[in-house]
């Protein structure tokens, strides 16, 4: 098994705290239903993610991109793990645009 880490991606005017509060319940349960289905490969939970910072050689400096949250999975392969994000609710009910998912390689020389 490998390690995934896939990050929820949308765009700042699409805020899930913006929607009805019978679309927002519909979500967070469907949004329930989806971890309860893929437990066994849910390795954590993840969560929400806030404002960021960059820091670079030129000091720290606030910035905005479209990662909205995560969560990190195990599955046999890359494809695998994509498959898990078919019909999310991130983006069949939130406003969210889309899972990016990745393999959490292992540090070389470990």
């Amino acid at each position: 098994m490998k390690t995934f880490l896939a990050v929820y991606t949308g765009s700042p005017s699409g805020a899930p705290a913006d929607l009805d509060p019978a679309t927002m319940a519909k979500g967070m349960a469907a949004w329930g239903g989806w971890m309860q289905d893929h437990a066994a490969a849910v390795v954590d939970t993840g969560g929400p993610l806030g404002k960021t910072k960059r820091v670079s050689p030129s000091g720290v400096a606030d910035i905005r991109n479209q990662m909205s949250g995560y969560v990190v999975v195990r599955a046999e392969s890359h494809e695998a793990a994509a498959k898990l994000f078919e019909g999310h609710p991130h983006f069949s009910i939130f406003p969210g645009d889309g899972v990016e998912i990745m393999e959490v390689l292992p540090i070389p020389g470990s």
